[in-house]
């Protein structure tokens, strides 16, 4: 048996997935699949530091600050100066933030749902398994493999 092309498999999917999640968020509520991620974090965690998002979204620090910034200035978040740590800032969803999850927050499960539809519950399982380990050890899988045939590495 073949193995399937996973990591092609992959990209291909979120592409298409993000894509279609752009086009429908931005249309209904004028929002990116990332700022909705954002939104979906702080209802749950109100106050995180930007460090703290981007270590969960596994964004990087300067996309998020920018992606925050565009945020701020639509009225779905603040920034405030921690409590704790004076150089830090918190990141706090305001009012309008709240109403959009609620608003979409029901399409959100209906797509997770129709995503998971045709398989059964102990294949949906193992998905989310292997979508965490993904997510949780990416560095190390990527980092322990060559992409050149090892007659083709240059030695350093």
């Amino acid at each position: 048996m073949r193995q399937p092309k996973i990591f092609y498999l992959m990209q291909k999917a979120h592409s298409a997935l993000f894509r279609a999640a752009d086009r429908f968020l931005g249309e209904e509520v004028g929002l990116t699949s990332s700022q909705h991620a954002v939104l979906l974090i702080l209802v749950k965690r109100d106050g995180l530091p930007i460090s703290a998002i981007a270590k969960e979204l596994n964004m990087g620090k300067s996309s998020l600050t920018g992606l925050i910034d565009r945020m701020s200035k639509k009225g779905l978040v603040s920034r405030q100066q921690s409590a704790a740590d004076a150089r830090s800032f918190e990141i706090h969803i305001e009012d309008h933030g709240r109403q959009l999850v609620k608003a979409t927050l029901p399409g959100t499960k209906r797509i997770n749902s129709d995503i998971l539809a045709t398989f059964s519950a102990q294949e949906q399982s193992t998905i989310e398994k292997f979508l965490e380990h993904l997510a949780n050890n990416a560095d190390d899988i990527v980092a322990t493999q060559s992409l050149k045939n090892p007659q083709e590495r240059k030695v350093k």
